[in-house]
């Protein structure tokens, strides 16, 4: 997985054993931490790390690494390296509390007569990472929140990188172009934690900066993502950035059109407001005979259009198209059609398997994280399958091409 919008032809370093041994005995790097094991609070400082290293303020430009089963000497623990801690591992860069999620790899090596799990850890293009609304780095072998000058240093790292769309800046917008009061009042709150909030002397314009909404504090011009996440007027400055709904009396595009509406608004508008609308039509049948007590059945099971909205909100491309997300609803089903096709690692031919992810704007994933509208990343699909199962309906489809990805989900038979 890709969740930072790393450069595709720098792929994830692996570390040969003699090099690993080298950074277990280097008692005093700030680019390795070990552990003896996986348990009490050490998940929650191996985030932490793996944060930290994503942010690589001494810019090394090289992978950390995390030893699990490994003493602070350097020396192995014993540890028994099974399956179900490998995954409680990977599942640290897709459980949403590190953002952007960080790219990282997790394996299973053979070290000083013992078995290791090794988490090598990439730094991101897109930094401040946060871990539960704190910016974690490495000063020598300690970790530590970063102060206001460090949070700086990496913002100005972000500048020189090869950046995804979403965080283009728009040279026509201004920064009075986003809600401060959206920013202030929705955003923040959810982004950071409270003592983050409560001790930061930062201006506007550096909060702004901070969470990749304006190019810097110096150069106010607001991103795409800035525009997307608290833009006043989005589609002003991103024609397609909006969803189209169509409720069809019947099951082809010809039959008439019984609700229709052009839904726009920043991403949250648009989402909730969307919501509402396929929550009208989506209404609950009661049966009162075939049972002794009565039974509710909706056509459709809510959080499986809802997974598969927030997907092609956030797999669409924003890039050089006026298309918008069309949610059409007929009579039999409802087709979702998101603009771009499959994106980095994943291709029309393993699209929907399970691990197989990738994330064309990154940082638009953060913004939906962040207002609570995505859990953990990358289990959408599985979710809408798993519903339309439970709720009686057959699994959702997909037919993707190089343009578009559409997703039909079908009503009970």
């Amino acid at each position: 997985m890709a969740g930072n919008g790393w450069n595709k032809g720098d792929a994830m370093r692996r570390y040969s054993d003699e090099e690993l041994l080298a950074l277990l005995d280097s008692l005093e790097s700030d680019r390795v931490e070990r552990k003896e094991s996986f348990k009490g609070d050490v998940p929650k400082k191996a985030r932490q790390a793996v944060c930290a290293f994503a942010n690589d303020l001494p810019n090394y430009n090289e992978p950390g690494v995390l030893f699990i089963g490994a003493k602070d000497n350097g020396e192995q623990s014993g540890l028994q390296v099974t399956d179900q801690l490998l995954l409680s591992l990977a599942d640290m860069k897709t459980d949403g509390n590190i953002l952007p999620l960080p790219v990282l790899s997790v394996e299973k090596r053979f070290l000083k007569g013992s078995e290791m799990a090794v988490v090598t850890v990439k730094p991101s293009d897109m930094p401040p990472v946060k871990y539960e609304g704190r910016i974690w780095i490495r000063t020598g072998p300690r970790r530590s929140i970063a102060n206001e000058q460090e949070e700086r240093v990496l913002n100005e790292k972000r500048r020189y990188k090869n950046l995804p769309f979403d965080i283009y800046p728009i040279p026509s917008a201004k920064i009075t172009d986003l809600s401060k009061s959206v920013f202030e009042n929705e955003f923040l709150p959810a982004a950071f934690a409270v003592d983050v909030l409560e001790s930061n002397g930062r201006n506007y314009e550096e909060r702004l900066a901070s969470c990749k909404m304006i190019v810097s504090p110096v150069n106010t011009t607001p991103t795409v993502l800035g525009l997307l996440a608290i833009g006043k007027s989005l589609q002003d400055f991103l024609p397609g950035a909006y969803i189209q709904f169509l409720r069809i009396d019947g099951t082809d595009l010809a039959d008439s059109v019984i609700d229709e509406e052009d839904i726009g608004g920043a991403i949250v508008e648009m989402i909730r407001r969307t919501e509402e609308k396929l929550k009208a039509h989506n209404r609950v049948a009661v049966d009162i005979t075939s049972a002794p007590t009565h039974q509710i059945e909706m056509p459709y099971p809510p959080a499986a259009i809802q997974q598969i909205l927030y997907n092609a909100v956030l797999h669409r491309t924003y890039e050089s198209t006026n298309a918008p997300v069309r949610v059409y609803w007929f009579n039999d089903r409802i087709e979702i059609n998101s603009p771009g096709g499959p994106y980095g690692n994943v291709t029309p031919e393993n699209f929907g398997k399970p691990g197989i992810t990738d994330y064309r704007n990154p940082n638009v994933g953060d913004v939906l994280k962040t207002f609570g509208f995505i859990q953990t990343f990358g289990r959408g699909i599985a979710t809408a399958r798993r519903e339309m199962e439970r709720n009686g309906n057959p699994p959702p489809e997909f037919e993707t091409n190089q343009s578009a990805v559409l997703c039909i989900l079908r009503g009970k038979s």
